[in-house]
């Protein structure tokens, strides 16, 4: 087993440096004005070639950083290349290009997705949306202890962030812009004192509570691990939690042959209550 492993600070800061460089390939291919020529795959979601290059970019830098650690890409799963997960304790998932749609109607809320899963949990993940310069990176060691940090391109400073307790004057709730329930979501908002609510693209949503911007993003519609696994990472390391509708965190054991998530909810808390 790579000795890095065990190093999760000095991993996750390899980690960004991968994930700015495939957040400057997607970079090559976005336009403001939208982008043409996406395909699409099996299930009917779009892909395009930025979404291709730079998870085929991760994947080789992944390997040399960890060539034992077998790596889930979003992309690599729907071409039928799935690697054998029960001979490693470790796996990445990797989503090259959150927010595919967004990406191809021109918008900024697309992001790079590099998470490390230890025995189900995720430990590490980074969260880079290159249109707008962000950057989100956390990892937790084994002993529980971690850190979570902010980074932006424009003042190349990074900050720790932290959840937030939640506001006396009612929550703020992140929504999907394009997915998800609303009659779902309206009915299980109903129990709670609500301030604002505001939406948002791809993993963005959950950074947001890590961030203390937010306080709870509850999904009811379908996810894979990949989507959810590097913010989820971020998130837990910044005191906050992702937990599905039973209350149970969010495993990422590839239960379910695509890959898929249960519904779940995003929490700025440990214990799955406001």
């Amino acid at each position: 087993m790579s000795k890095i492993l065990q190093h999760r600070k000095a991993l996750c800061n390899q980690v960004r440096r991968v994930a700015i460089g495939a957040g400057e390939i997607t970079l090559k291919y976005f336009d403001e004005l939208g982008f043409e020529g996406a395909d699409e795959k099996g299930d009917g979601s779009p892909v395009t070639i930025a979404d291709q290059e730079a998870e085929a970019y991760i994947e080789k830098a992944l390997a040399a950083i960890a060539p034992e650690v077998p790596m889930i890409g979003e992309e690599a799963v729907a071409a039928g290349r799935i690697p054998d997960l029960s001979s490693s304790e470790y796996s990445w998932r990797v989503d090259a290009l959150d927010g595919t749609k967004e990406f191809i109607r021109g918008g900024s809320d697309f992001t790079v997705n590099i998470a490390l899963i230890h025995k189900g949990d995720p430990v590490l993940g980074v969260v880079f949306a290159p249109e707008k310069g962000e950057l989100y990176a956390g990892y937790i060691n084994d002993n529980g202890e971690g850190e979570a940090v902010k980074w932006t391109e424009e003042t190349d400073h990074e900050k720790e962030i932290h959840v937030r307790r939640p506001p006396k004057a009612g929550l703020t709730i992140v929504a999907s812009r394009s997915h998800g329930s609303a009659e779902k979501l309206e009915k299980f908002l109903s129990g709670f004192k609500i301030e604002k609510l505001f939406k948002c693209g791809s993993s963005l949503k959950i950074c947001a509570l890590a961030a203390g911007k937010a306080d709870l993003y509850p999904r009811f519609g379908p996810t894979c691990e990949w989507d959810t696994a590097a913010a989820d990472a971020v998130l837990r390391a910044a005191g906050g939690l992702v937990t599905d509708t039973d209350g149970k965190p969010l495993r990422y054991v590839g239960a379910d042959p695509k890959f898929l998530n249960p519904e779940f909810i995003a929490w700025s808390s440990k214990t799955p209550e406001l």
